[in-house]
């Protein structure tokens, strides 16, 4: 019988951008893809937020054609999770072997410099668990530093949005700072698929980090066969 798991999906508060009028906030597919792929095993999950209660959605991420995006943001119980999320403080990273970082531009506002979210992704990975995360929210991972003070990222296989993907969106102007680049400062081993805006992911162990929206999907399966493997 396969041992029961629980993982732990953290998304953004933030909404504004410095300039733009639309809002910004959780790319939602990037949190109903990477759970449907979690659901197949039926694993538990809660979702967390810097500040806990509702989760926003970037307006331009709901897309009705999507089915998985339907399924998922019209389930009673995930919806709810995501109207009434967790605080990063109030979580006990030892009720966890995964840890999650959906995007959405707002996570390169309130990721970064997260301590709390820092120390949870540390206890989950110095004790055997996964961490994972998508576009943006790969932000989340900069500054997180082991108990031996090294950074999580340093010398690791990694991906993340690209310049070039950030330059298309035309938002290059309204984050502050670009992803491909600060990753590339703090040493990781950044790479990055061939054409924008496709699937592409990167796995070092028991980091998995996936560029863009798309994916989503593939960091979900890969963690699950990595988890099931050991």
């Amino acid at each position: 019988m396969d041992p029961i798991y629980k993982a732990l999906i953290v998304c953004t508060n933030h909404t504004d951008y410095p300039t733009k009028s639309h809002k910004t906030g959780l790319w939602l597919s990037e949190a109903t893809h990477f759970y449907d792929e979690l659901a197949d095993r039926k694993l538990p999950y809660d979702i967390a937020s810097p500040n806990g209660g509702r989760v926003p959605i970037d307006e331009k991420s709901i897309d009705r054609r999507d089915t998985i995006n339907e399924k998922w943001y019209n389930d009673p119980t995930f919806r709810h999770k995501l109207e009434h999320s967790i605080r990063l403080d109030e979580v006990n990273p030892a009720d966890y072997q995964i840890v999650y970082f959906t995007g959405g531009h707002g996570t390169m506002w309130d990721f970064p410099d997260n301590p709390t979210l820092q120390a949870i992704t540390r206890q989950i990975y110095e004790n055997g668990g996964f961490v994972a995360a998508v576009c943006h929210g790969v932000s989340g991972l900069l500054n997180v530093r082991l108990s031996d003070g090294t950074t999580l990222i340093d010398n690791r296989q990694v991906t993340g949005f690209s310049n070039m993907e950030e330059k298309l969106a035309r938002l290059d102007d309204q984050v502050p700072f670009l992803l491909e680049d600060a990753l590339r400062q703090k040493n990781a081993l950044y790479s990055k698929g061939i054409l924008p805006f496709l699937p592409y992911i990167e796995v070092d162990e028991r980091l998995v980090t996936g560029q863009n929206p798309l994916s989503a999907r593939k960091v979900g399966r890969k963690v699950m066969e990595e988890m099931y493997e050991k």
